[in-house]
C-alpha cells in the first residue's frame, strides 16, 4: 500500500492520557492529502469525552489521528474496559503512517487487539469493548471514508440538513426491531437495550460491518459512543449537527446535550468535516454496504 505526503496540523499529537482516557492522536486538527486531481481532500476534525454525571471512570478511548478515526467504549461491567478500549485504540492508531486503509487492515487491527484483550482477562473474567469508526479509502480509484463498527456506537453522516445513521447497531434490541418486533422508542426502554451481540475481546474473532461512502464537499461524519446515542434522539444531534459549523463547538454541544439529559454513562464524539473534495455527480448514490468477504472477493 502506498504512502503519500500529507499536511497536518493539529494540537497534542503524541499519544496521551487525560484524566485516565486514552486518547490517541490530536483532540482538534486539520489534515490535507496530495496527489492526483481527483484523489485530493482536506478534513478538519475535534475529539472530546466525558466521564458522565453516574459513572466513576471513563471506559471510552479514542482514535483521532488520520487516516482514521475511532471510537472504542469499554463494556460495562466487564473486568478492564477501559484497558480494553485502549488495546483497540492503540492497535487503530498503529494504521496511522498509510495514507488508506484497506478493510484486512482495520481487521488485522481488531484481531491484534482481541489478543491483547484476552489476555488483559486472565483468571478475571473477560474484557470487553465496542468500536466504531471511519478510514480514509480508496474505491475504483475515488476517495471515500471506510466506516466500520463492532457493537452499539455509532457513526452517522451529515450532507446539510439531513442526518443518516450510517452503521447498524450489534444488538439484542436491534435485532428485535429488524425483526418487526419492536418499535425505536419501545427499544430506549427495553430491559436488555444494553446488551450487544457483537464486541471486540473474549477471544472471539472480530466481525465488522463495513460501508463505503463517497468523500465529498460538505460532508459531515459523526462517531460516538452509546453514552450519546441512548441521552440524545438523532434529531437532536441532527439539529445540533447543524447549528454548529466548528467541528469543536458541534462535539462540545452534543456532550453538554448528553450531560443534561442525565448523563448515565461515558460519553464519546468525534466530529470530522470534509472542507474541500472531488465534486460527486450524484450525492444521494453511495457504494452500497459491504462486508469484508464481499470486498475480499472483489479484490480478488
Amino acid at each position: 500500500m502506498g504512502r503519500a505526503q500529507r499536511a497536518v496540523r493539529g494540537q497534542g499529537l503524541e499519544r496521551g492520557r487525560l484524566e485516565g482516557v486514552t486518547h490517541i492522536g490530536a483532540a482538534t486538527g486539520e489534515h490535507a492529502t496530495q496527489g492526483p486531481e481527483g484523489r485530493r481532500f482536506a478534513v478538519r476534525w475535534a475529539g472530546l469525552t466525558d466521564t458522565g454525571l453516574r459513572r466513576q471512570h471513563n471506559e471510552d478511548s479514542l482514535v483521532t489521528l488520520p487516516p482514521i478515526f475511532a471510537v472504542a467504549d469499554g463494556m460495562g461491567g466487564h473486568s478492564h474496559g477501559d484497558l480494553a478500549s485502549k488495546a483497540v485504540a492503540e492497535e487503530l492508531g498503529g494504521l496511522h503512517e498509510l495514507e488508506t486503509v484497506e478493510p484486512i487492515d482495520v481487521v488485522d487491527a481488531l484481531r491484534r487487539a482481541t489478543d491483547s484483550i484476552e489476555r488483559l482477562g486472565e483468571g478475571e473474567g473477560a474484557a470487553g469493548t465496542t468500536v466504531t469508526g471511519c478510514a480514509f479509502a480508496l474505491h475504483d480509484d475515488a476517495p471515500h471514508f471506510a466506516v466500520f463498527n463492532v457493537g452499539d456506537s455509532r457513526t452517522y453522516a451529515m450532507l446539510g440538513e439531513r442526518l443518516t445513521r450510517i452503521t447498524v447497531d450489534h444488538s439484542v434490541v436491534q435485532e428485535l426491531i429488524d425483526a418487526g418486533l419492536l418499535t425505536e422508542e419501545e427499544a430506549e426502554t427495553h430491559p436488555e437495550a444494553n446488551v450487544v451481540t457483537r464486541g471486540v475481546g473474549g477471544g472471539i474473532d472480530p466481525v465488522p460491518d463495513y460501508f463505503l461512502l463517497p468523500i465529498m464537499p460538505h460532508l459531515r461524519l459523526l462517531v460516538c459512543s452509546d453514552g450519546l446515542t441512548k441521552e440524545v434522539p438523532d434529531i437532536e444531534i441532527e439539529r445540533l449537527l447543524f447549528e454548529h459549523e466548528e467541528p469543536a463547538a458541534a462535539a462540545e454541544a452534543l456532550v453538554a446535550a448528553a450531560l443534561d439529559s442525565g448523563g448515565r454513562d461515558n460519553v464519546s464524539v468525534i466530529v470530522v468535516d470534509v472542507t474541500k473534495a472531488p465534486t460527486v455527480d450524484d450525492v444521494d448514490r453511495t457504494v452500497p454496504r459491504t462486508t469484508l468477504r464481499d470486498e475480499e472477493t472483489r479484490r480478488s
